[in-house]
């Protein structure tokens, strides 16, 4: 496994997304134990980035997530995040100084850990100005119950004035070759600034592994089943697109998934994707992209492909990126 730096903070740069062992996808929650045994495999191949976050069940998954390192915690960087959720009654997204009080000391009693060490604002309160959020992570830091800050699909003039209250180390957002939005303003300011991305759904939430030919299996409470780009024509669509990625992986003799996660790679150095599985066969297929070198000829065949039809999330979803 190869390691890069999330600002000044060392990480593999293949990390494991936990959310989809608790929440949010047909049959999360279905088997702890080969989760667990999930997150140590992970560990035994060299990963280091785990990434959580109180909302995810809610809060199973970092509870989840504390019973698998336990003994294990030395080397990894665990990551979680607030903000989902409001400890403090308000509706909507909190990141009022209080919420984020009573969520960290949650998060730490959870994850049965004294510190975290890549603490995330899931997504950005148009309530609380980002200079008063950021200033109460700041305090945490030096306090020593987080050790990083981090952000999720924040806009670059969000990015630019939290980074002016204390150093960013990471931004996490949606990036895979069906969701572009991030390569036109967002890496440019994050490398300007020395801050680290962290793409999220980087497999385009199962649907770039090519095993995904109908959404009749999804499960009601599988949020993909109302996505716009796993329903009607722009799931067609979408398909022909999984196609092309199977194309090119039949050339280099792997899945589909890890040349997806190879090409993201090839982004950049500063760059550590989060694929989620909550099975030890993924997370090895995973893994086993950080040895994928795809040509040049590839790599662009992987950055002409069509855009992805339909938004990557729900209209409500929407309204909470890039804020």
């Amino acid at each position: 496994m190869k390691y890069i730096k999330l600002g000044d903070l060392e990480v593999s740069r293949i990390g494991l997304g936990a959310m989809s062992m608790s929440h949010a996808y047909t049959g999360a929650g279905s088997d702890d134990a080969e989760s667990i045994r999930t997150i140590h495999r992970a560990l035994d191949l060299g990963v280091t980035l785990i990434d959580t976050a109180e909302v995810y069940g809610p809060f199973i998954n970092e509870e989840l997530v504390g019973r698998a390192l336990k003994g294990r915690r030395e080397n990894v960087v665990l990551a979680t995040k607030f903000g989902f959720m409001s400890h403090t009654g308000r509706e909507g997204v909190d990141s009022s100084a209080a919420n984020i009080r009573i969520a960290v000391e949650g998060s730490l009693k959870r994850l049965d850990t004294d510190f975290i060490d890549l603490y995330y604002q899931h997504r950005v309160d148009p309530d609380t100005p980002i200079e008063e959020t950021v200033g109460t992570m700041a305090e945490l830091v030096a306090e020593g119950k987080v050790r990083h800050i981090g952000l999720s699909e924040a806009g670059v003039d969000t990015v630019r004035r939290a980074h002016a209250v204390h150093k960013i180390a990471a931004l996490q957002s949606e990036y895979s070759l069906w969701t572009r939005d991030p390569e036109a303003e967002t890496l440019p300011v994050l490398r300007d600034l020395g801050i680290g991305f962290v793409p999220y759904s980087p497999l385009g939430h199962g649907f770039l592994t090519g095993q995904i030919r109908s959404t009749d299996d999804f499960a009601d409470t599988d949020w993909r089943k109302n996505n716009p780009r796993f329903t009607g024509e722009n799931f067609q669509r979408n398909l022909r697109l999984a196609d092309e990625v199977k194309a090119v992986a039949d050339e280099v003799g792997a899945t589909p998934a890890q040349v997806a996660l190879a090409w993201l790679l090839a982004q950049g150095h500063d760059i550590a994707p989060i694929p989620g599985t909550k099975r030890v066969q993924r997370v090895e297929e995973n893994i086993a992209a950080d040895g994928i070198v795809l040509t040049a000829e590839q790599i662009n065949k992987l950055d002409n492909l069509p855009a992805a039809a339909g938004d990557h999330h729900d209209e409500a979803g929407m309204r909470l990126l890039g804020r």
